[in-house]
């Protein structure tokens, strides 16, 4: 870092958070398939003292919005994008109504929040969503995607993931699975469900909404997902492959900044999402990785380590790249350097 007065408290990526966000908004990612019951979720959510101090980003695929209609009276600024999908023809309209909530706050035309919970159509992939935020640095700057929740329904969900490869993809990135209708589908149905999305993305945590009603506290806490994000994983469907890598030992920034680097530039557009925490030489807390595709987050050192491990663990969600192919890139940089 380049200083004219450098500060000892200073690390390599710069002063050292509590959160991985710092003082970044924190953004929710609600997303499910058609129907699975989304909006009737963000509407318990913004019903609760935790709710309070929200603005919602509603993107509803058709020319008529109804779900930010019935947000609109709960949250306290709600921003409709409509007759589109995030995950394709509408992410310069994410952007910019995000960039509008900002300015507005600023002058005072929109009440002061502290969250902002993006609700998906039933048809977005998460994926560029979690990009979009990587590719805008001004956007990067304001805002930090902090939990990803996929909310499936007990009556069809178990079908929809049989069909549809949004579903899984949908299922597959989540932090957090939310299993809806069971009281519709009865208790068998969803615990062969659950069964199901555990085989799919045995790092989430899930959970049941009862009635739309969920802690709300899932919606706005990630430490809890961030101790189960390390568990190694099975291969899916789509050639989707998730594992883990662990190191003991402090490791060197620049070996794992190169092998990521190369590894960007060949498959960049199969690293679905990678994310870990790494036991970096020169730092007292763990620094915070993330990549989706071709881009990189910027590191981040929080000020202290979740738990008592020290490993560095990272949490590779690919598409057609095998885990030997990524550890024998590391190893093979780490024994170049």
């Amino acid at each position: 870092m380049n200083q004219v007065f450098p500060s000892p408290a200073l690390g390599p990526f710069g002063r050292a958070q509590k959160r991985e966000r710092g003082h970044r908004i924190p953004v929710t990612v609600i997303t499910g398939f058609l129907g699975a019951g989304k909006t009737t979720l963000l509407k318990r959510f913004l019903s609760t003292p935790e709710g309070a101090g929200t603005a919602v980003v509603v993107n509803e695929f058709g020319a008529v919005g109804i779900d930010d209609a019935l947000l609109r009276n709960s949250a306290d600024e709600t921003v409709l994008i409509g007759n589109g999908c995030l995950c394709c023809v509408t992410r310069s309209d994410l952007q910019n109504a995000l960039r509008r909530l900002v300015i507005e706050r600023e002058r005072g035309e929109v009440p002061d929040f502290r969250r902002v919970v993006i609700e998906t159509s039933g048809l977005a992939d998460p994926s560029p969503i979690l990009q979009t935020f990587s590719t805008d640095r001004a956007l990067g700057a304001e805002f930090h995607v902090e939990l990803v929740v996929t909310v499936i329904d007990a009556v069809n969900g178990a079908e929809t993931l049989q069909w549809s490869a949004e579903a899984r993809r949908q299922a597959i990135l989540a932090d957090i699975l939310v299993v809806s209708k069971t009281d519709l589908a009865g208790v068998e149905a969803g615990k062969a469900l659950t069964a199901r999305l555990a085989a799919l993305n045995p790092r989430a945590i899930i959970d049941t909404a009862v009635n739309g009603t969920l802690d709300p506290r899932r919606l706005i806490e990630p430490s809890g997902g961030d101790r189960n994000s390390f568990v190694a994983e099975a291969e899916h469907s789509d050639g989707i492959a998730s594992f883990v890598l662990v190191e003991d030992k402090p490791i060197a920034w620049a070996t794992f900044s190169r092998a990521m680097e190369t590894l960007t530039a060949m498959r960049g557009a199969d690293l679905l999402r990678v994310k870990g925490l790494l036991n970096v030489e020169g730092c007292n807390g763990p620094v915070v990785v993330q990549f989706v595709q071709h881009l990189a987050h910027a590191p981040v050192e929080l000020a202290a380590w979740p738990d008592s491990s020290r490993q560095s663990r990272v949490v590779f969600i690919t598409r057609g790249i095998a885990e030997a192919q990524v550890r024998e890139l590391f190893a093979a940089v780490k024994a170049l350097a």
